[in-house]
């Protein structure tokens, strides 16, 4: 994966200036809670719009606003797991997986693996009203990792509810997509156990004293510093 951005959205408190590029197959994103993180993601997903600035995956263009491209969300191939899940409550879980994917030849034997792994094969006709939490979240980690096609999949804290066992799977089948290496991985998480096993690049966001929050690669090598971020001191 190559991800580069050089945009901003805002200014004053609560405004996001980034600039990096990502030459990775999975970056870890931290940052305290509040300092954009989502944010960040939402703009490289076509969710919100930057105010100014450049977004390019594998040397497409999503974003130039000097050009005036911006393309929509569905024509960007990115795979997204926010904090709000984002299910369609009118259909059941099988067809909320099925939704997005598009003639791929792995079909059924992907499918069944990523449902029994994560332990969804007894949900499948049930409406997402019907699901708890942590059912709904792994919902949406199976829909996004089963998505095709897909270039980047953008998953925020996406193991948040989960218990240990399931955390575990789920675990699993990120690096295994990973690894697979036919899309590339954004994963936002406070947990350092979590960064420290996905390893990859280690994209930061912080907030300044001005209230703008900046986001950088580090180190600019790629990978995750030996000592994570004082960020992670309390995980």
């Amino acid at each position: 994966m190559r991800l580069e951005a050089d945009v901003s959205l805002g200014s004053g408190e609560g405004a996001l200036a980034a600039r990096f590029q990502v030459d990775e197959p999975l970056c870890v994103v931290t940052g305290a809670s509040g300092a954009g993180k989502t944010t960040l993601l939402h703009m490289i997903a076509g969710l919100r719009r930057p105010d100014r600035g450049i977004i390019r995956l594998n040397g497409t263009t999503l974003f130039d606003s000097a050009a005036g491209i911006d393309l929509a969300p569905e024509r960007r191939a990115i795979a997204c797991v926010f904090q709000d899940d984002r299910l369609l409550p009118h259909m059941d879980v099988r067809a909320n997986l099925l939704f997005g994917r598009s003639g791929h030849g792995r079909g059924i034997e992907e499918f069944d693996h990523v449902v029994d792994v994560l332990d969804l094969r007894g949900l499948l006709r049930r409406r997402p009203a019907g699901l708890s939490g942590g059912e709904k979240r792994r919902t949406a980690l199976a829909r996004a990792l089963l998505q095709r096609p897909a270039r980047l999949l953008l998953l925020d804290e996406p193991l948040t509810g989960l218990d240990p066992a399931r955390r575990e799977a789920a675990l699993g089948l990120v690096e295994r997509r990973r690894d697979l290496n036919d899309a590339g991985v954004l994963y936002v998480t406070h947990q350092a156990s979590e960064a420290r096993r996905l390893g990859g690049a280690h994209l930061q966001v912080c907030a300044g004293d001005s209230g703008l929050a900046r986001a950088q690669v580090r180190p600019a090598a790629g990978a995750v510093e030996t000592a994570l971020s004082p960020l992670f001191a309390t995980s």
